[in-house]
């Protein structure tokens, strides 16, 4: 792999790692690759692949791991990430697809993986009140909605509640996390890797945090 930073995110939905990622990606130069985005924007195209992992995520389930583990390993494969390095946000969400994407790009493949440590009752009323952009994927939520009439600010899209943030499909995707996600904290803690920070802090001071774990991990500024 390259010579970038490269990077794992981990935690709960709603824990803010989408706001993490792209501030992290406009420091380090690196791609922020995000499985969400990809497969959301495949059911908004009505691709093959869109059409079958959109009733799954409308009912907040998980999608199997080849299938994941497929769309990242050609994801990673392409130049900007094979040479630049990356931040890996939503995946892997399970020990089996951390084990796959060790026999992709080897133990130390991954220089730092950060869990953002959010209370469960927290992100449940972050991810209730959630808008996002249809277009861009930028993020408001009803305390905090753009400035004209529900149209993102950045570029004019129409901003509205995800299918998947409803509170059914939100408690599904936590209890899902809880069973198949929360394990990958002491696969990554066993190799030296993870480093937990205090998500529920301002999204500056999460940042900061952030960096600084990156430093001590990397010895990157």
């Amino acid at each position: 792999m390259g010579t970038g930073v490269r990077l794992i995110v981990l935690g709960k939905q709603g824990a803010g790692k989408g706001t993490q990622c792209v501030r992290l990606s406009h420091r380090y130069a690196i791609p922020h690759i995000s499985t969400g985005d990809m497969l959301r924007a495949a059911v908004r195209n009505q691709t093959e692949l869109g059409q079958i992992a959109g009733p799954l995520m409308d009912a907040g389930s998980l999608l199997g791991d080849d299938l994941i583990m497929s769309i990242v390993s050609e994801r990673l494969s392409e130049p900007d990430a094979a040479t630049r390095g990356f931040i890996l946000d939503g995946v892997p969400r399970t020990v089996v697809q951390a084990e796959l994407l060790e026999e992709k790009i080897g133990v130390d493949g991954i220089d730092c993986v950060i869990n953002l440590d959010v209370p469960t009752e927290d992100v449940l009323q972050r991810l209730v009140s959630r808008r996002v952009c249809d277009d861009c994927g930028a993020i408001y939520s009803t305390n905090q909605p753009p400035a004209v009439n529900w149209t993102c600010d950045n570029c004019g899209g129409q901003v509205v509640q995800r299918k998947d943030d409803t509170a059914e499909a939100i408690m599904k995707r936590l209890a899902a996390y809880e069973a198949e996600t929360l394990p990958l904290v002491d696969f990554y803690s066993q190799r030296g890797k993870l480093v937990t920070i205090d998500g529920s802090q301002n999204a500056d001071a999460v940042f900061d945090a952030t960096v600084a774990a990156i430093k001590a991990a990397t010895r990157r500024s």
